[in-house]
């Protein structure tokens, strides 16, 4: 298991229903924006594409339309994601 640091944004309908969850499974700060919450924190997870997907699912079976823009970095490589959807990686 590797340990993953995300920088992200999670809009949604509901933002109060899944804060519970970003606390459960996010260690590191949630900071409300404009747009929706910003995140800051880590999470444990075999490769980027897994802990993209557990976290997402969990907010999703919470609100159906929340979406992600994630940027995880884990031994100096940096994955971007939108939703489930895998769109770069690059040197940190």
């Amino acid at each position: 298991m590797a340990t993953f640091r995300l920088n992200g944004d999670v809009s949604s309908e509901n933002l109060d229903a899944i804060r519970p969850v970003l606390a459960q499974l996010l260690d590191g700060q949630v900071t409300p924006t404009a747009d929706g919450l910003h995140l800051d924190g880590l999470m444990e997870g075999a490769d980027a594409r897994d802990v993209n997907r557990r976290l997402l699912s969990a907010l999703r079976r919470i609100e159906r339309r929340t979406r992600l823009r994630a940027e995880w970095t884990a031994a100096g490589v940096k994955y971007r994601f939108f939703d489930y959807a895998f769109k770069s990686e690059r040197p940190a």
